[in-house]
């Protein structure tokens, strides 16, 4: 007798790594509901899905009670904003899906007898006083600053994630993402690598923050899903990072996507925006070790592939995007 596919619900799935997720869980035989308010996720990342028998999709915000009818295997929790321009730009909404959309959820795990994996981040390390970071380092956070909305948030979703595994005893993951970039990402919202991809394309200097010794560690969209994938079939309750621990800093960044673009831009230096992490680098001891994880695609590769698909989008789309951003996570 045929067994019934397990079901799971993406929310954020109209984002850049929700969209990817959903992709994955469609091959893998699943049934994908996607949620998403769309504030700042795109249809257009899940389009190609809504044709077949094995997707739905709900225009709901988690903020508000979840009701999914029927049976649920997993949650993979991926709504909100997740960079500088989009929690910058709408702050309270940033707070209440941390708060509010992960109590929903995991209220949501509770009631379904539900497996949920949370995306946290490597900003709840702040501008870190430990290099790499290793999961047991506690972090360096401004609540107040101006980060402080996305940062906090990403904090309490994980108090609170542990407080249902410990005192409900709901299955929960955490997994602290550090820098990832592929195709679906926005060219406007504000990461180094968009940010500099849509600089070359309309044919502007790149703007570097500081002196661009800063450094960050970008990881592969495919290799991020494979972690979070294996990190949810895995039995491990605390975070694990992420994150691909290539190093690499801003300045040669920068250099990095001129020579691939084959742009004459010049590098621009503008001053450091506050709270802004001077070392990103991730630990992943913790994933090789429990997961058997590790990335596999090297950045030469993924920035061609990303480059590629960025200049397959309207010349009108990357023309509009604003020519200042305020932070390079």
């Amino acid at each position: 007798m045929a067994t019934t596919p397990k079901r799971v619900l993406v929310t954020g799935a109209a984002g850049f790594l929700g969209s990817h997720l959903c992709d994955r869980f469609i091959a893998e035989g699943y049934n994908v509901i996607g949620m998403d308010n769309l504030i700042t996720g795109d249809l257009r990342n899940i389009e190609h899905l809504f044709k077949l028998p094995n997707f739905e999709f709900y225009h709901h915000d988690v903020t508000k009670f979840i009701h999914i009818p029927g049976e649920l295997d997993y949650i993979l929790h991926f709504a909100s904003p997740a960079s500088p321009i989009d929690y910058l730009k709408i702050p309270i909404q940033t707070l209440k899906v941390g708060a509010m959309g992960t109590h929903n959820c995991l209220g949501l795990a509770k009631a379904k007898k539900a497996r949920i994996l949370v995306a946290s981040t490597s900003e709840v390390y702040g501008d870190p006083l430990v290099h790499p970071q290793t999961e047991d380092y506690w972090g360096n956070v401004n609540p107040v600053g101006p980060r402080g909305v996305y940062d906090e948030a990403k904090r309490y979703l994980e108090s609170i994630t542990m407080a249902y595994h410990t005192f409900h005893g709901v299955e929960t993951r955490i997994i602290r993402i550090f820098n990832t970039y592929g195709p679906r990402m926005r060219l406007n919202d504000g990461r180094a690598l968009p940010a500099f991809i849509g600089q070359a394309l309309r044919g502007e200097d790149l703007t570097v923050f500081g002196d661009g010794s800063q450094t960050r560690s970008f990881c592969y969209v495919s290799d991020l899903i494979e972690g979070i994938y294996r990190l949810l079939m895995s039995d491990y309750v605390s975070p694990v990072n992420i994150g691909n621990p290539d190093e690499i800093s801003l300045k040669e960044f920068a250099e990095e996507v001129i020579k691939l673009t084959g742009t004459n831009q010049k590098i621009v230096y503008k001053e450091l925006p506050v709270d802004d992490p001077k070392q990103r680098k991730p630990d992943i001891t913790r994933a090789r070790t429990i997961l058997g994880w590790e990335p596999k695609v090297s950045r030469s590769e993924g920035l061609k592939i990303t480059y590629d698909y960025f200049k397959t989008l309207p010349e009108a789309e990357w023309r509009k995007q604003p020519k200042e951003f305020t932070s390079q996570k």
